[in-house]
């Protein structure tokens, strides 16, 4: 029986019970690019000290095989003391010494050791991801956050390949031949490395194999007078080292350390900082100290935006706020995740807004992280910021948009509320506090209320501990002149479990817009003020002239859902790209776009309204993402009837900007990658989309580069207009690991019976492919027409219990997810609730009631997306 699965309950006893002091970890990956080589030599010394001698305890270890466990000098029975992924440790003493050797296996889904052949020239590269409880997977451990200790690593590989741990290299030994672990081995050495500060487990970190590295370093003067000097380190892999540009890296690396150090007041703890890109990453980074590691996809080896590479910093500094924010303080189980990745999210904007030359990193939370909030919080399986997580499967699923954008959010209204000094405050006061600990919720809100004098509890039970999004609507009366004689604003907030109102505090600004001479939609007065109850008047607008437009919400500081009186709906429609502040603009795109979702303005009006206002957005992270939600409106919430039109137009107005846009502006890089996207649903432009791949057709300033090629090269397959004979010529030209991926993705969209049922198969019903390779897979497998792929809805029902017992819980994720059939029409007069698809949904979770809880999860909201689809089908009849 699997016993992977922590319950909460019992890391709080194993905590109670045991103090870890230290670990040493020896790692022989000598072996690691012979492909038939499974696994490796693990061997995990551990000391720790028992509250209670004579009591007992476990270890974790997913391993291939243990060979030995000593305890306290004595040697364990393998047939006791191994029970699965659990090493039973008995009669402990005060202070105990146990050593693990075993085989730990090679991974090939981004969890515990990955192991990458890079395509492009056969080397092999591997490191570690833990979060939130695979370090088991590498090294038997005490797998939990609260258990910290000191760490060192030493790690024996090829003598040619670069190995770094989250301590600094101490020494590195050449080895005999004849100490290698096979006879075939290359000639090796063996790394050691300093000892860590008291850190979890999950945030350890290996990386080995023949990367580039690129070496700087940064230097700051700290408040006492003395001098910090912080080496760093940026690697990728040696096939990408062309494209790579580690000074702009260390550029935004040495902006941060600046900032994070002025305004935390607490010195960087881990000596040296090293960032690692890495392929097949599952995230976009993990703050492992002294060695954070980010997907690869941040190495740009095609033309990149100015969006691009603002995300790519936004993440640089969201990963160096954990250093405090998580590495330093740490939440002492997964319930208080948010304590650090509510805390990341908002340092990361704050950071790239005022420590780089990104000014508009508020419209991009705007625009992605917080729409990405109100999407989850409006799910069934919603939750508070502060979540119940009852086991390491719960803990898994809750990375999500609530833990951090919603969080995030919440905290920059929290910050609108305290003030930001008194924040800041309470946060240096957390770090002197509790540095190297282990924190809950009480211990933040005594830090916030000693700094700030408020009592947290009342804002905490609001906002941390209730879920749901709330609806702020404006409701206006105005006399025969049109002065306001009255503002309302009406809160709606019930509990998604109860139905119950909860009404939440809210500070925001409220901003009145009218035309100014020129046309533009300008701001002419604005009042900062207290929402709290269902109903808020609002007097200081008495006597103003109705404007143009009223914008709740002006400026983003609250988190809630906005509605428009209807003449502020009708200005917008017509005039919202003429708002020259571009975060007022994406406050009310924003607020449209939920108006799609909740079924209050139809996908026709809202491509509409994407058609007057892309043409005129300046900023390209904005743009892309109209783009994208308009495609979305179109294939998901448009009636099936209107879909043929809408896509039609939307595709003309894409290409008619390509034409027309700056040559080389990365506006006009969107406009093309949204043709190649708009094109794997129409063949109204296949000439277009040959033409540029075949260069017969020419757009100043367009380099159609690799990234480009394949997006383009995906849409012909997928509409039938590509040969397979293409499709592997184009990979021969570009024979690398991004260029593998481009073609599995246009291989597995050909719109033919087969071809599908062989990606399915792939994906459904074999454990071959590697973690990158299975998701392009679904996404060429999903593109299609609901009637090709419904042959696949049984199959994906019966198949769902053993999908989840046989992956881990990434890659089955991975598949429940991509391949639920949520693209389906709704048939007119039929009622969304009695559409085949969720019928069948519903007879699966009746069917299994005790299906884990995590499967169940990912069930219930595809169907609730699915549902959400249909229902604004309906409503834009």
């Amino acid at each position: 029986m699997s016993n992977q699965n922590l319950r909460r309950e019992e890391a709080a006893a194993r905590s109670a019970l045991v103090t870890v002091d230290a670990y040493h970890v020896e790692l022989d990956l000598s072996s690691a690019q012979d492909p038939e080589t499974a696994g490796f030599r693990s061997r995990s010394t551990i000391t720790f000290r028992c509250a209670r001698p004579g009591g007992s305890t476990f270890l974790d270890f997913i391993h291939g095989g243990v060979s030995s466990v000593t305890l306290n000098g004595r040697e364990l029975p393998l047939d006791l003391a191994v029970d699965g992924s659990r090493i039973h440790l008995a009669d402990l003493a005060l202070e105990n010494t146990v050593t693990v050797d075993g085989t730990a296996l090679y991974s090939r889904s981004g969890e515990g050791m990955h192991r990458f052949t890079d395509p492009a020239d056969g080397q092999t590269y591997l490191y570690t991801q833990y979060e939130p409880a695979d370090a088991r997977r590498v090294f038997a451990d005490f797998e939990q956050p609260d258990l910290k200790a000191s760490f060192t690593f030493a790690v024996t590989a090829p003598s040619d390949w670069v190995v770094a741990s989250n301590g600094a290299e101490v020494t590195r030994t050449p080895l005999d031949a004849a100490s290698a672990t096979a006879s075939a081995a290359p000639q090796c050495s063996r790394w050691e490395f300093a000892p860590t500060q008291r850190i979890s487990t999950y945030i350890t970190s290996v990386l080995a194999g023949p990367y580039f590295k690129a070496e700087d370093f940064w230097s700051g003067v700290l408040d006492d007078g003395s001098v910090l000097e912080i080496p760093l380190g940026a690697y990728c892999r040696a096939s990408l080292a062309e494209y790579f540009d580690p000074q702009n890296v260390f550029d935004i690396t040495k902006r941060g350390l600046d900032y994070f150090h002025t305004l935390f007041a607490y010195p960087y703890p881990f000596g040296k900082y090293d960032q690692a890109f890495v392929p097949e990453y599952n995230l976009g980074a993990m703050e492992n100290p002294g060695l954070v590691t980010f997907t690869e996809a941040y190495v740009f080896r095609s033309k990149a935006t100015e969006a691009q590479y603002e995300a790519r910093a936004n993440t640089i500094l969201h990963e160096m706020a954990h250093m405090w924010f998580g590495d330093l303080v740490t939440m002492k189980w997964w319930d208080d995740l948010w304590l650090k990745e509510s805390f990341a999210d908002y340092m990361g904007a704050l950071a790239v807004a005022n420590a780089t030359d990104f000014t508009n990193s508020w419209v991009s939370f705007a625009n992605r992280r917080k729409a990405w909030a109100y999407v989850q919080d409006q799910l069934p399986t919603t939750h508070p910021i502060v979540a119940d997580i009852t086991d390491l499967e719960a803990a898994k699923q809750n990375f999500d948009g609530i833990t951090y954008a919603k969080g995030a959010s919440v905290l920059k209204q929290l910050v609108a509320y305290v003030g930001f000094d008194a924040f800041i405050e309470a946060a240096r006061g957390y770090f002197r506090d509790h540095a190297y600990g282990n924190t809950t919720l009480t211990d933040l809100l005594n830090a916030l209320s000693s700094a700030s004098g408020r009592d947290m509890g009342v804002w905490s039970r609001l906002w941390l501990q209730t879920a749901g999004v709330p609806t702020l609507t404006p409701q206006l009366e105005t006399d025969d002149d049109g002065a306001l004689t009255s503002v309302t604003i009406i809160q709606d907030a019930p509990d998604p479990v109860s139905g119950e109102q909860v009404p939440r505090p809210h500070r925001l600004r409220i901003g009145l817009y009218n035309p100014d001479a020129g046309g533009a939609l300008v701001r002419t007065d604005s009042v900062e003020i207290d929402v709290d109850g269902h109903r808020t008047e609002v007097p200081e607008l008495v006597g103003i002239q109705r404007p143009a437009l009223l914008l709740l919400n002006d400026e983003d500081l609250t988190y809630a859902k906005i509605r428009f009186d209807n003449d502020s709906l009708q200005t917008l429609m017509a005039s919202l790209g003429r708002i020259p502040d571009p975060l007022a603009r994406a406050v009310c795109f924003s607020a449209l776009w939920n108006g799609v979702r909740d079924g209050a303005l139809s996908a026709s009006d809202y491509v509409r309204l994407i058609a007057h206002a892309a043409p005129m957005e300046t900023g390209a992270g904005v743009l892309q993402v109209l783009l994208d939600n308009a495609r979305y409106a179109v294939e998901r919430y448009a009636p099936a009837e209107r879909r043929s039109a809408l896509r039609e137009s939307l595709y003309s107005l894409v290409v008619e900007q390509l034409h027309a846009a700056e040559p080389g502006s990365d506006r006009q890089l969107i406009w093309a990658r949204n043709a190649a996207a708009l094109g794997r649903r129409s063949t109204t432009h296949t000439d277009l989309l040959r033409g540029l791949l075949k260069g017969r057709t020419q757009i100043p300033g367009l380099a159609v580069d690799s990234d480009l090629r394949w997006q383009l090269w995906q849409a012909l397959a997928a509409t039938g207009s590509a040969a397979r004979a293409e499709l592997e010529a184009e990979l021969e030209r570009d024979s690398t690991a991004s260029g593998r991926v481009g073609f599995t993705t246009a291989a597995a969209a050909f719109p033919e019976p087969a071809v599908k049922a062989s990606a399915w198969q792939e994906a459904v019903h074999s454990d071959e492919l590697s973690n990158q390779l299975l998701s392009a897979t679904i996404e060429g497998l999903t593109i299609g027409s609901t009637e090709l792929l419904s042959m696949f809805s049984a199959d994906y029902f019966a198949s769902l219990t053993l999908v989840w017992s046989a992956r881990s819980i990434e890659l089955a994720s991975r598949v429940v997810g991509g391949l639920f059939p949520g693209a389906q029409d709704l048939p007119e007069h039929m009622v969304p609730a009695d559409h085949p698809v969720l019928m069948a949904t519903m007879d699966w979770l009746e069917a299994n009631p005790q299906a884990p809880a995590a499967l169940r999860r990912i069930i219930i909201e595809q169907q609730d997306q699915l549902l959400r689809a249909l229902r604004a089908q309906a409503a834009g009849r």
